[in-house]
């Protein structure tokens, strides 16, 4: 079995190509010790060839999570190869990487990407002399128009003999670094001297303790390099980056041939508009008030109204209830499978055709590379309130699924930053909390298109407000991380990219609905058909009711203080898919017509979306909470996560609620003492609270007490 390796920076193409190299046949995973995600998968051509897709990562100098688990995999697993896609139009970041897995002496293949764009912008790249100066092949290819892959397939089949050509930079850098690789003879492998020198060179700490060199050799180690920095009169990380990029300019003067006048690029010149400072924004709300109106109130709700009314409506039930009577099953397992279990799924399935719609739409933006454009517009927002740009990529994780978005937080270096990412990343609404948006919009909102996407922007406004407000206590105190990220250019969204991140992301909502929420709605329909004394009885005397009641009050502020929402709310914890199903168990299973009128009588149109925003911005379900604890590492931070999701949720659902009420006109003191007590309390975290002084700060503050005291 033949081991390659796929590498390469972030929004390169390397998964474009591991996704063709590979079609279904992936195995997907996590690194050992990490949640960052591994890919694998045979050679579709050649099924004696296993290819590794590794993070995209920038360097080996381990900074990241992405790059610690790419350094250890190929320092102690060492593939046959490695194959670096390198993206042309940025080839001179990207070199900086080819460099560095040079220094592995690993066999090593160059596949040019993208290279077709570079000639759009006029410049072109000689392959031959590229190829020549680094000593290893190179493929020019383009992963998304499957140009020339089958070249780069045929040299991954080929042996290839470990580069002999290594890059030397300055003579005086050459010579410390022989020096030091003198003192590593007989401790590592021949061909990894280079590598070791380097890394050590740099004071790389992993490396130092991974080696554990005696106290002689650490000594005359650090004099070389006290030496170096006294020559170049630099810090030795840096001295080392400064050479890399001086053999990559040289590189470059050779290799890359610049034909036309500079003009800006299609991508540029569309950045000009969608990124633009005063454009941005209501860009962004349009697009996304589109992704949302597709979805929830046209070409989404034709396909839910057609399984919520004919399939799990009609044809399922009825063709089950007649099966059911044949075999002269029980009545009350008939109640079960029909009331329950078909009822309570169905009414989940029925959201698929508009969980897919949102899932196209959201595949296409991130295909055609806007989603990244997002991201650096909401850094030069979050920016403004403190808050890292860095926090916008789990949350933008999270829209599809909490529980990665939550392991997405890994990438976040600054400890405290990490943490409350951690705490918001929940907020914002992922494909189990669409279905309650699509209830709620569809049943007490039609024809109001702003209802679905306001949900969206909800999460986000929890986000920032959540963010200044805690970026003023001690657990979060302390300036945001700098944020930098690559753009990749615009491009026409791939017919089967689309249809595979669609299928995926809706295979996983139906298979949750045939497990968790199939096992969910067994245990619903008997706590509302039983009582305590394991009595069949209507769903006034059931469990479920007594159990909903007891927590009823609490929830009169928010509108919805009954023991059906009660208990929707409560089975929301184990998957918020089960806050539709419950709602169709506790009403009876009626048809999706008469489900609607029962809810619209039940409660008023803003005690509903008191009821959404409560269950958008409340404690997750059991397995995102479960994420929460792993990533943490600590029970004190879980229930503080917890502890403040539920009192947002409940502080902004009583407001939508009770301001409504006041707004009616018919309201009372109470309602008054609850909007002013709610208001005061956002007032005072948003803008009375003083930020907790930093180290720093508190230094200065005693330094100025002192000298007034004088």
């Amino acid at each position: 079995m033949k081991e390659i390796a796929l590498a390469g920076n972030a929004n390169s193409g390397k998964t474009t190509l591991f996704n063709y190299l590979t079609g279904a046949n992936q195995r997907v995973g996590n690194w050992p010790g990490v949640t960052v995600e591994r890919k694998a998968g045979y050679l579709k051509k050649d099924k004696a060839i296993l290819l590794q897709d590794l993070p995209g990562i920038y360097s080996l100098s381990p900074y990241t999570p992405e790059e610690l688990v790419t350094r250890k995999y190929l320092l102690e697993k060492r593939p046959d190869k490695i194959v670096d896609v390198v993206d042309a139009t940025n080839i001179e970041r990207n070199l900086y990487l080819t460099l560095q897995l040079l220094e592995t002496k690993i066999p090593l293949v160059v596949a040019l990407n993208m290279a077709d764009l570079l000639n759009k912008q006029g410049r072109r790249i000689n392959t031959k002399k590229l190829a020549y100066l680094l000593g290893i092949p190179v493929i020019k290819i383009s992963a998304l128009k499957r140009k020339n892959i089958d070249t780069l397939v045929g040299e991954m089949q080929k042996k290839q003999a470990t580069p002999e050509i290594i890059p030397k930079y300055d003579p005086r850098l050459e010579s410390a670094l022989a020096q030091i690789a003198k003192q590593l003879q007989g401790i590592v492998a021949k061909d990894e001297l280079r590598f070791y020198a380097i890394k050590l060179f740099e004071r790389d700490e992993q490396i130092q303790a991974e080696l554990k060199l005696d106290a002689k050799r650490q000594e005359t180690i650090a004099c070389l390099i006290q030496t170096a920095e006294k020559i170049f009169d630099d810090e030795s990380s840096s001295i080392i980056i400064n050479a890399r990029y001086d053999f990559i300019s040289r590189v470059m003067d050779q290799c890359v041939i610049d034909e036309g006048d500079f003009s800006l690029s299609i991508s540029d010149r569309i950045d000009l508009i969608v990124t633009n400072r005063f454009f941005a924004l209501p860009i962004f709300f349009g697009v996304m008030w589109v992704v949302y109106y597709l979805s929830i109130q046209v070409i989404g709700t034709a396909g839910s109204d057609w399984l919520n009314d004919v399939l799990f409506g009609k044809y399922v039930p009825n063709f089950t209830a007649e099966l059911l009577r044949s075999w002269h099953v029980a009545p009350f397992m008939q109640g079960l499978i029909i009331d329950g279990i078909i009822g309570g799924v169905g009414s989940v399935l029925g959201f698929l055709p508009q969980i897919m719609m949102l899932f196209l739409c959201l595949g296409i933006l991130e295909d055609c590379g806007y989603m990244s454009r997002i991201a650096f517009v909401m850094d030069r927002i979050f920016r403004r309130f403190n808050l890292s740009g860095k926090s916008f990529i789990p949350l933008l994780v999270s829209t599809g699924c909490g529980v990665p978005g939550i392991m997405a937080t890994r990438t976040i270096e600054a400890e405290k930053d990490r943490k409350m990412t951690i705490m918001l990343t929940t907020f914002m609404p992922c494909s189990a909390k669409l279905t309650v948006i699509a209830l709620i919009a569809g049943t007490f909102f039609k024809g109001q298109s702003l209802a679905a996407p306001a949900a969206y922007f909800l999460g986000i406004i929890a986000v920032i407000g959540s963010g200044i407000y805690l970026k003023k206590t001690a657990l979060f105190a302390g300036d945001p991380q700098p944020f930098v990220m690559e753009l990749p250019a615009y491009h026409l969204p791939k017919l089967d990219n689309i249809v595979r991140y669609v299928w995926l992301k809706s295979k996983g909502f139906v298979q949750k609905a045939g497990t968790i929420i199939f096992a969910s709605m067994v245990v619903i329909w008997f706590l509302s058909n039983f009582n305590f004394r394991l009595e069949q009885v209507p769903e006034e005397g059931s469990m479920l009711n007594g159990i909903g009641s007891l927590l009823a009050p609490v929830f009169v502020p928010l509108g919805f203080g009954d023991w059906r929402a009660v208990s929707a709310v409560l089975t929301g914890l184990i998957a918020k898919e089960n806050c539709v199903a419950t709602l169709q168990v506790a009403f009876g299973n009626p048809p999706q017509a008469r489900f609607d009128q029962l809810l619209i009588a039940a409660y008023t149109p803003m005690a509903a979306y008191a009821f959404l925003a409560f269950n958008l911005l409340c404690a997750p379900c059991f397995a995102a909470i479960g994420a929460i604890h792993k990533e943490y590492g600590d029970a004190s931070w879980t229930w503080r996560a917890i502890g403040y999701q539920t009192f947002l949720a409940y502080l902004v659902a009583m407001l939508i609620y009770q301001i409504s009420v006041l707004a009616s006109g018919n309201y009372s003191i109470y309602n008054v003492v609850l909007v002013l007590l709610g208001i005061t309390l956002i007032v005072y975290g948003l803008f009375i609270k003083k930020s907790k002084p930093q180290p720093l700060e508190q230094a200065i503050e005693m330094r100025d007490s002192e000298w007034s005291q004088r």
